[in-house]
């Protein structure tokens, strides 16, 4: 039995040999990297580590953007012993700094010339760290290239051919595995202690419940430095599926059609840029053809609704479902390579209105939820136990249980070992065995599990009314006409909103309506622009409670950005920080 990262690692080499176990873009082509390679270069990066002098129990960082490379020093790590310690890419030099030493790391692995500028910028500040090792050739006497480390390593191979193996094999189920920080979206980053068996127990339940084989292939796109994306790529790799490393968000859609995947998981805010640009390239066809769409959508959401509730279907429906799949759907599917069989979703709550879109053109969407904290899965929406709206039910062998004030707990061997030198803030997390995930919700009648939105980020207005602002984000962010929003309020009279237009309609709005403006700050500061936006809002929530409603809005010329530190590498809105940056513009709505 597997119990170990390691014991995947060796399991993978032995049981899947193939000859694209990866994928990844090299010189305008997606070149392939066999079972063999892969676990070579695992086993070469490993050794290269123990003749610098790595350790059981040392910290190794990995920052770098997703790769091969990144897995094959994650799993180099974990059959040495090590913990594996990642930082997104898009950190700042000063909270890399803070990682580094926080962790206590000794070993840092960079990728290329880019991220190296950010170590290389506070180098003199990190007295811990004995070796820096880079993907790409880095000019710098201190860098070992990952091609050199693979040479060191094959040397010792040669001496001691059973070392690898021997390491691996002494790797325990309770040995600490990886210290992930997490992402602050309310503070300073904590570094979540998991083990391998937190990793190992939560990849088998998960793969019980979702099937994946060896004959599939995956696209890898999300950062592999949140829990999200690494813990599918263990799966990947304990069913032997091919891994695809997608180039870019603006080369994802042209990858969707060279790997041709038959899953891939994304965050939520990404689908609900793919569902804008459907409805955008819909609203500029002819009225026939958009006459043909909204049918065809009708047609599969009847046909979805159907087969969820296992209700029988007439044959009239089945063969209007078959005329709309090739009018519409196939057209649509094929973009995404045509083998698709499931997405999946997850690291914050996707609509339920975009989750039926999608089921309605054949896309299923898997929503999970979870924390780094919890490995990360709590719950699962599965193909047999599916229902937009909700996160799923809970996986077996873990707890769920809501407090009196709605917060969800969860008990289980999926809950992480602690926060890294932090023990005032672990007990706080973990009361009785029960970890506070800080997330509101409940568990309906069919034992589903549905997310109301972040303890943290429930709004209290002045008049005692809570309101969970990420249902009515997900509202507004349905209407084509709106990019993005942030929902505030909390101490306030009433509730407003930043909107992040969709500029380009917004621009042929102001065209066709005679609008006047000099750019796009000029554009979205206009009283007549901001009424129409206003009326979109309403439009877009007629069902919300009088204190729901929002009554003001202010509209920002750009969407919020990785760069400005706005949202999180899944591309979650850090709240604090848009409060804080935007507070004048926030006093503005309440003035009178």
């Amino acid at each position: 039995m597997i119990e170990t990262l390691s014991q995947l690692l060796l399991h993978t080499v032995k049981f899947y040999p193939k000859d694209d176990l990866m994928l990844y873009k090299k010189e305008g082509s997606y070149v392939s990297i066999s079972t063999e390679e892969f676990g070579s270069m695992v086993k070469d990066f490993s050794l290269g580590l123990k003749d610098l002098g790595f350790e059981a129990g040392n910290k190794l960082i990995i920052f770098s953007e997703t790769r091969p490379e990144w897995v094959t020093s994650d799993m180099a790590c974990q059959c040495s012993g090590g913990v594996t310690v990642p930082i997104y890419p898009t950190l700042t030099s000063e909270q890399v700094k803070y990682i580094i030493d926080n962790s206590d790391a000794r070993f840092v692995v960079c990728s290329n010339k880019e991220l190296w500028q950010k170590i290389e910028a506070v180098k003199s500040e990190l007295g811990k760290v004995e070796s820096f090792i880079s993907f790409e050739t880095v000019a710098h006497d201190d860098v070992l290239s990952f091609d050199q480390l693979l040479e060191r390593g094959k040397k010792i191979s040669k001496e001691k051919p059973e070392l690898f193996e021997e390491m691996a094999m002494s790797v325990k189920p309770e040995d600490l595995a990886s210290i992930i920080y997490t992402s602050g979206t309310t503070g300073i980053p904590k570094g979540v202690m998991l083990t391998h068996s937190n990793f190992i127990s939560n990849i088998r339940t998960c793969l019980a419940l979702v099937e994946i084989t060896e004959q599939e292939t995956s696209l890898s796109w999300c950062p592999l430095s949140h829990i999200m994306e690494r813990i599918v790529t263990y799966g990947y790799l304990y069913k032997g599926s091919t891994i695809g490393y997608a180039e870019s968000l603006e080369a994802l859609l042209e990858n969707l059609g060279e790997v041709r995947p038959h899953f891939m998981v994304l965050p939520p805010r990404i689908y609900e840029r793919i569902y804008s640009g459907v409805i955008d390239n819909v609203l500029s066809y002819s009225s026939l053809k958009r006459k043909i769409f909204y049918w065809a959508l009708e047609v599969g959401k009847k046909y979805g609704q159907k087969k969820i509730l296992a209700q029988p279907i007439s044959q009239s429906l089945k063969l209007r479902r078959k005329l709309a799949h090739k009018l519409v759907f196939s057209k649509i599917i094929a973009k995404t390579g045509g083998r698709i069989r499931f997405f999946m979703s997850g690291g914050a709550p996707l609509s339920k209105d975009i989750a039926e879109f999608f089921y309605a053109l054949g896309i299923v969407i898997l929503e999970a939820y979870g924390l780094t904290e919890t490995s990360p899965v709590i719950s699962l929406n599965t193909f047999e136990n599916l229902k937009f709206g909700t996160v799923g039910k809970p996986i077996p062998g873990v707890e769920v249980r809501i407090a009196e004030d709605g917060e969800i707990l969860t008990k289980g061997p999926h809950v992480m070992k602690g926060y890294y030198r932090k023990e005032a803030e672990t007990k706080e997390a973990i009361k009785g065995g029960w970890f506070h995930t800080g997330d509101i919700g409940h568990l309906d009648k069919e034992g589903f599990l549905v997310i109301t939105d972040r303890k943290k980020d429930i709004i209290v207005t002045s008049g005692g009314k809570n309101v969970a602002p990420q249902q009515i984000e997900n509202l507004l962010k349905i209407n084509p006409n709106i990019s993005n929003a942030v929902v505030i309020g909390d101490k306030r009279k009433f509730i407003s909103a930043f909107i992040i237009p969709n500029l380009e309609k917004l621009e042929k709005y102001a065209k066709a309506n005679n609008i006047s403006y000099m750019d796009k700050s000029d554009l979205v500061e206009k009283e007549e622009i901001v009424d129409f936006m206003l009326a979109e809002v309403d439009r877009s929530t007629p069902n919300l409670a009088r204190f729901e409603k929002v009554k003001r809005i202010a509209l920002l010329d750009r969407d919020f950005e990785l760069g400005d530190v706005e949202v999180t590498p899944t591309l979650k809105v850090k709240r604090n920080i848009i409060e804080e940056k935007y507070k004048n513009l926030i006093d503005s709505l309440y003035e009178d």
